[in-house]
């Protein structure tokens, strides 16, 4: 079955016992996805703890983590006391997905 990296991230955050909730949405009129605050893809909560991830390939993490860095709404969620995390997924040598996991400062 095919799986899309936050079909997967949504899985290994449930699996940690997250609430978790997607937060990008399809803007038909612009044609576009749109994240909440232009990085989140999935919003998760446990135990008084607010964890943002942004879901992408294995390739595409670095690209992503130098966009959220250089966005103006991520110092505002970091002060707010959101932990941010850039998943990325890849296949390992037997078929099977494996995560990486970057923990934004």
């Amino acid at each position: 079955m095919a799986s899309t990296p936050t079909q997967r991230s949504l899985k290994h955050m449930r699996d940690q016992g997250y609430l978790c909730e997607v937060t990008e949405r399809w803007n038909p009129f612009a044609k576009i996805r749109q994240d909440l605050f232009n990085f989140v893809d999935i919003l998760c909560i446990k135990d008084g703890k607010t964890v943002a991830v942004q879901t992408t390939s294995y390739g595409n993490m670095s690209t992503r983590i130098n966009k959220i860095k250089g966005l103006d709404t991520y110092p505002i969620v970091k002060s707010a006391g959101w932990e941010i995390v850039v998943h990325g997924w890849k296949k390992d040598k037997s078929g099977k997905w494996m995560v990486r996991e970057v923990f934004m400062e």
